[in-house]
């Protein structure tokens, strides 16, 4: 990275950390001993378990979870895919504010996050906290010890991936990061196969089937989308299963009622129009909290009840840092929403999509407790933008190419193999799977929300210094180009473009 782009990030951090190059303090009143955190991290996961009133799933581990503990209802991620979500809720930092919001970025450059901006984990440890990046639990392979940030130059992240560590020290933090839900794919051998395999796929309850799943109007009903929205749903049973092992082994260690556990998806649904897309699919994502017996709950938990308050992802942070007794850092863009003294209760969660490895599409939303407005920046991009891993992973994608050609693809699935509008506002309650457009609606409640949305969007862009409309310096893609027609192949449409 050149001087003066991390001249440039810095200065813009500085405006919004002031003094939060000083290290997060104990809280004056933090009970002792601490309690233990637990990180359970979702892989690309919406609100699909059985307490969120998904049918033909068993999640029996994490329902539990939810009755004993608080399930949250209105959580969105920064980001609708993995490694800018993780770089901003493993920092308390927006993506966008960090330069950490394009897809795999700076990973072989001298890059280093802004003065005062550090990996939580390292908060942790300045406050006496074990941390552990675990995946095995009990002799079971539970986690996939998965990083995927944005920066690589700030030091060890955790100290250990032992899960038999923790009890010798305590308080420790310990993140699990699921293997479920995902495509098999890190073999880098996608290309060559006639279909990807989702992980787990052959052992993974199979409650859902292609007869009893009811996959989005936006999509089209036919054989393969009904098979492969099965198999999502089974992933997330599977993923539940291995839940259960680890709160298991938290028991039988006696670790239980000393441990925070959290559990949440790291980005929205692994399906075509989830994963990569800031609608709903792509970044609502679910909750839940346990709160342990050895330790006195915060003021805001209740357990057995369900929240509506309105959280990005991003709070996880600085509410972490507050059940480890510590203040937020001054400056630090993560709200507190349990504890003593918790922040400013959110009206809007901000979400951006940047490059996605050699996809160049930019968008920005905005989402309050009903209304969600996107802004989309890159004329003519949209669902069917080539991008090589969902071209082969998701099948769903070359079927309506294929439907299109031949006329046979209509209604809201046709809708969405045409390019993005500027501006999408939706009415959630009304419209849950986001298909009807009101950015045009002339009802006054719709150009309402849409200026206020808009309005709202327009400051966080400034406050935050988001960072999206700077150009990454020249010849990032093409090698991504390269990298993703060797791991994923590239269609034979998009051939004679490339």
């Amino acid at each position: 990275m050149t001087r003066a782009i991390r001249a440039s990030i810095t200065a813009g951090c500085a405006g919004l950390l002031l003094t939060c190059a000083v290290a997060a303090s104990p809280a004056q009143d933090s009970p002792s001993p601490r309690p233990n955190i637990l990180w359970i991290v979702g892989e690309n996961l919406a609100l699909d378990l059985g307490s969120y009133g998904q049918k033909n799933v068993r999640t029996p581990h994490l329902d539990a979870l939810a009755t004993n503990g608080v399930r949250y209802t209105s959580v969105f991620a920064t980001s609708p895919v993995c490694a800018p979500s993780r770089s901003a809720f493993m920092t308390g930092m927006y993506q966008t504010s960090t330069d950490t919001h394009h897809m795999r970025s700076h990973r072989d450059d001298d890059f280093r996050l802004p003065a005062g901006v550090r990996p939580l984990t390292h908060w942790l440890r300045d406050a006496g906290y074990f941390t552990a990046n675990i995946t095995h639990a009990g002799g079971r392979e539970v986690g996939t010890g998965k990083l995927d940030l944005n920066f690589v130059n700030e030091g060890p992240l955790y100290e250990s991936d032992d899960w038999a560590a923790l009890k010798a020290n305590q308080p420790f933090f310990a993140q699990i990061n699921t293997l479920e839900a995902e495509y098999d794919i890190y073999d880098r051998k996608s290309a060559e196969k006639p279909r990807v395999l989702w992980v787990g796929e052959d052992w993974h309850p199979k409650i859902a089937t292609p007869e009893n799943v009811s996959p989005p109007s936006y999509y089209p009903d036919h054989e393969i989308t009904r098979q492969e929205w099965a198999r999502y749903l089974n992933s997330v049973s599977g993923m539940d299963v291995r839940i259960g092992w680890v709160l298991d082994q938290l028991k039988k260690d006696g670790l239980a009622d000393d441990t925070v556990v959290i559990f949440f998806g790291d980005n929205g649904r692994l399906e075509a129009r989830g994963i990569h897309w800031v609608w709903d699919s792509g970044i609502h994502v679910p909750m839940i909290v346990h709160w342990p017996k050895g330790h006195p709950a915060p003021p805001q938990y209740e357990a057995g009840t369900v929240s509506d308050q309105v959280l990005s992802l991003l709070d996880l942070t600085a509410t972490t840092l507050s059940i480890a007794g510590m203040e937020r850092p001054v400056g630090m863009q993560s709200r507190v929403f349990l504890g003593d003294r918790p922040d400013p209760a959110r009206t809007y969660a901000f979400s951006a999509r940047d490059r996605i490895d050699e996809t160049e599409v930019r968008q920005r939303s905005v989402r309050d407790k009903r209304y969600h407005y996107i802004r989309n920046y890159t004329p003519g991009a949209g669902f069917p933008t080539l991008n090589r891993y969902k071209e082969k992973c998701f099948l769903v994608k070359p079927l309506m190419r294929q439907l299109l050609a031949t006329g046979e693809l209509t209604g809201p699935a046709a809708d969405l193999m045409t390019p993005f509008p500027a501006e999408m506002l939706y009415d959630t309650e009304a419209d849950p799977h986001e298909i009807r457009n009101l950015a045009d609606s002339a009802h006054r409640e719709h150009r309402d929300a849409l200026l206020r949305l808009r309005a709202a969007l327009d400051t966080w862009i400034t406050e935050t210094g988001d960072r999206g409309e700077v150009p990454e310096p020249p010849g990032i893609v093409a090698p991504f180009e390269k990298e993703m027609h060797d791991w994923f192949g590239t269609p034979e449409w998009a051939l004679g473009q490339h």
